[in-house]
């Protein structure tokens, strides 16, 4: 194939003022890997729309809004969460306590706050603002994990039909977040999510269960569970009927 060929087949898509506006995600560009538009906002239909079909945005300030489909996206099925003996063991030895939208706003703070303090965040006021406004509407959600009333660990993604999409995760305390995400594994027989999109892969992910997966694969997935867009009511009621639960 011709460099003018191979160009032809990728394309960064100028999103439109539509929120419905899709790109292909097989056209997404090789270098960097997976970006696919570029624009747009962060309204809840569009946010919501691109989810359903795979993408998810990623993006620094003052960068414009990047939208990103990977080839090979990094999942995890909650059945093959693996706990390794020393995890068990820290489930053991504290007092963990666990909730589930108890703390929304807090997780996505810390989460932001934690990175930034690494190495940048992505985790803006505008992503705070777009995530707490699903979180109000019942898409996106967080899982706390507390130590002593404190608030150690969690995470918070969007839920859809059997699909999650895992954000972002922080941890104040060792083990905290791998401790969340297996506490959620556990929970999603009871909401009847079978499929969590961990975005990219990472040695940490890799090590807990998660895998790879071709972007064709993926796509068949979020049509095969998200036939349509609506909320995990399963999902919300564990949160509104249960406060701080031991593990």
């Amino acid at each position: 194939m011709s460099d003018s060929e191979n160009n032809d087949a990728h394309e960064l898509l100028l999103l439109s003022e539509s929120p419905y506006d899709t790109p292909d995600p097989h056209k997404a560009l090789q270098d960097p890997e997976g970006l696919s538009a570029v624009g747009g906002d962060l309204t809840t239909t569009r946010l919501l729309h691109l989810y359903s079909k795979g993408f998810f945005p990623w993006f620094s300030d003052p960068d414009p809004i990047l939208w990103w489909h990977p080839e090979q996206r990094c999942v995890l099925i909650p059945e093959h969460f693996h706990a390794s003996k020393s995890l068990k063991k820290a489930c053991r030895k504290e007092n963990w306590m666990y909730s589930v939208n108890h703390s929304f706003e807090s997780v996505i703070d810390y989460c932001s706050a934690l990175r930034a303090d690494k190495e940048g965040t992505w985790i803006s006021n505008d992503i705070k603002a777009a995530y707490t406004k699903l979180h109000k509407l019942g898409y996106a959600h967080s899982i706390e994990i507390w130590l002593d009333e404190k608030l150690v660990g969690g995470f918070y993604g969007v839920a859809m039909g059997k699909m999650f999409f895992g954000e972002s995760m922080f941890s104040l305390h060792p083990n905290a977040s791998k401790i969340a995400l297996k506490t959620f594994c556990d929970l999603t027989k009871d909401c009847h999510i079978e499929l969590i999109d961990c975005q990219v892969e990472s040695e940490h992910l890799l090590s807990l269960g998660a895998k790879q997966l071709p972007r064709n694969d993926f796509c068949a997935a979020l049509t095969d569970l998200i036939p349509k867009i609506e909320k995990n009511l399963k999902l919300i009621n564990i949160g509104k009927n249960s406060g701080k639960c031991p593990l």
